[in-house]
């Protein structure tokens, strides 16, 4: 693949990395009380449009389909939501020893509250990390971070459900309306998102650059980029071998999907919802920062280990066969 050809493939973590170059050039742009007005257009508006537009590319059909895989849900679900958040918050009781940012831990804490992203995997479909991670994730960041949100409880959820519940459920609905053209059209529907994420990202760095008393320690943010693929790579090996250990519940591909849902972080979903819990918050931006480097790291081991773990699984479903069509 050529150097051009990468670039459109990956140019939404290209942007990431653009746009905070940008926010550090040029931040009164995207400040609160700026040009933008973030305050409106981000907490309103570019959250809505995130959450109609996954309403309106939600598969019903395929939700429903997929609800049925209850033994593999239930895995993901609680791999996901209960062990891993929980898993971080030992280990960073350990980092906090460290001289590590506490702000680059607390993000490292949200990363570990966030929900699989929609997309993480074909056999789960929509159905992983949507419905729970909108009630789930605020209630553990507020379990974890609570003393660090400055947005009263009350008012969390009631964003939560104009800007996240609301939009999806009217995107369904017009999906209702408009299937045959939307399977007939394909819309980018992720390009969109990613579109709009961008420009949450780059005003969430504009109020930090703006801000001359935070300060970001390179020593630190290194630090959380070995601990992040770390991270990844010891939970995806413990979810693939509890997965394997269960093999009279899970088929090889099934085994793939819990490896890559139960350790993959929504990006989409997890922005957007510290904009919500943490919004005024003058650290917002090195708390998201574990997250901006999880999204790529995920996709990153996941290209790198796919040839190896498609290898397995051919393997795996052959030896199946074989033993099949074996005569008793």
């Amino acid at each position: 693949m050529g150097l051009l050809a990468r670039m459109r493939k990956e140019w939404f973590i290209i942007g990431i990395v653009v746009v905070i170059v940008s926010a550090k050039l040029q931040p009164s742009v995207g400040v609160r009380g700026g040009p933008l007005k973030p305050e409106i257009t981000v907490a309103y508006v570019a959250v809505s449009v995130i959450f109609f537009n996954s309403g309106l590319s939600l598969k019903t059909e395929e939700l429903t389909s997929a609800l049925l895989h209850f033994r593999l849900h239930l895995l993901v679900q609680s791999f996901t939501l209960i062990f891993f958040p929980l898993a971080i918050w030992l280990l960073l009781k350990l980092l906090a020893l460290t001289a590590i940012n506490q702000w680059l831990l607390k993000g490292l804490q949200t990363v570990g509250c966030m929900p699989p992203p929609v997309s993480s995997a074909v056999i789960l479909t929509k159905a992983v990390g949507g419905n729970e991670g909108i009630i789930v994730t605020p209630v553990l960041l507020l379990l974890f971070l609570g003393s660090s949100s400055s947005v009263p409880f009350s008012s969390i959820f009631s964003q939560l459900f104009m800007t996240v519940v609301v939009p999806l459920i009217l995107g369904q609905v017009c999906r209702g309306f408009l299937r045959e053209y939307l399977e007939r059209r394909k819309p980018p529907f992720g390009a969109v998102s990613s579109a709009v994420l961008l420009m949450i990202i780059y005003t969430t760095f504009c109020d930090t650059f703006s801000n001359p008393n935070i300060e970001l320690d390179p020593t630190s943010l290194l630090l959380v980029v070995f601990i992040i693929f770390s991270i990844q790579l010891s939970f995806m090996l413990l979810s693939f071998t509890c997965s394997t250990r269960m093999g009279s519940w899970f088929t090889p591909a099934d085994t793939v999907a819990i490896m890559f849902c139960s350790t993959h972080k929504s990006l989409t979903l997890g922005i957007p919802m510290l904009k919500i819990v943490f919004a005024g918050y003058e650290h917002l931006s090195l708390i998201s920062v574990p997250l901006l480097i999880y999204h790529p790291a995920q996709i990153l081991l996941g290209s790198v280990l796919v040839p190896s773990i498609r290898s397995w699984m051919n393997s795996r479903q052959k030896a199946a066969k074989m033993t099949i069509l074996q005569p008793v």
